[in-house]
């Protein structure tokens, strides 16, 4: 029972990463609305392919060296800022396409997507902090803080193969579930191409400015 507590819960807390707005998936929709369902799920898994990156340094420890190097992680900020800035560039030369301007397989937004996530901030303060918890062994009762009554029947174990297979499980039914879901209403998004492809633009133009500012300061100072 806790392990499939413990694997579903993985599954919901993958959902809440991938799902909120932000740079991945803002070149999800572009490259789902652009090129069809098959670029917009490379493009998700660029991104979750980083995240298998991090987990695996993570797990070797290598990560641990950024906690103890902000300068090195300051710097790969700006890049990051630098690099969506650019990729920004590319959206808005896209919002001049049609709707799948090509159905040919493409590793474009799969290169794109994983570039993006390796310097980006959010995805490494992840798998500094709240990654390295969740590889730590340990037991949390999700419901005994409700209620006594409650204690033991959703029981999650950290450090368990299954909250990681969960929560990599639950990003896959993300960047698989997204780009079809776009796709789906394929005759309005032929209209809405360009206006998505402006709006991905813009998301990455604000973050990449947002990156460059936060390292900016920490520099400055």
């Amino acid at each position: 029972m806790a392990v499939l507590s413990t694997f579903l819960a993985g599954v919901v807390f993958g959902l809440a990463l991938a799902a909120p707005p932000g740079p991945m998936n803002a070149v999800i929709a572009e490259e789902s609305v652009l090129r069809g369902w098959r670029s917009g799920v490379r493009a998700g898994l660029g991104a979750m392919s980083a995240d298998l990156v991090f987990l695996g340094l993570a797990l070797v420890g290598v990560v641990g060296v950024l906690e103890r190097a902000p300068a090195l992680r300051n710097a790969m900020v700006a890049v990051g800022g630098v690099l969506m800035l650019y990729f920004a560039y590319g959206a808005a030369r896209g919002a001049r396409q049609q709707f799948r301007t090509s159905t040919a397989p493409s590793a474009r937004g799969f290169t794109r997507a994983f570039v993006l996530a390796l310097s980006n901030p959010y995805q490494i303060l992840f798998w500094l902090t709240v990654g390295v918890g969740l590889l730590a062994p340990g037991r949390v009762d999700l419901l005994a803080y409700a209620s006594n009554a409650l204690a033991g029947l959703v029981v999650v174990r950290t450090g368990h193969p299954a909250l990681l297979v969960g929560l990599f499980g639950g990003v896959a039914i993300w960047i698989v579930g997204f780009p079809a879901a776009l796709v789906a209403a394929e005759t309005r998004t032929e209209a809405a191409a360009p206006a998505i492809a402006v709006g991905s633009a813009a998301v990455l133009v604000a973050f990449g400015v947002y990156f460059l500012y936060d390292a900016a300061t920490w520099f400055l100072v």
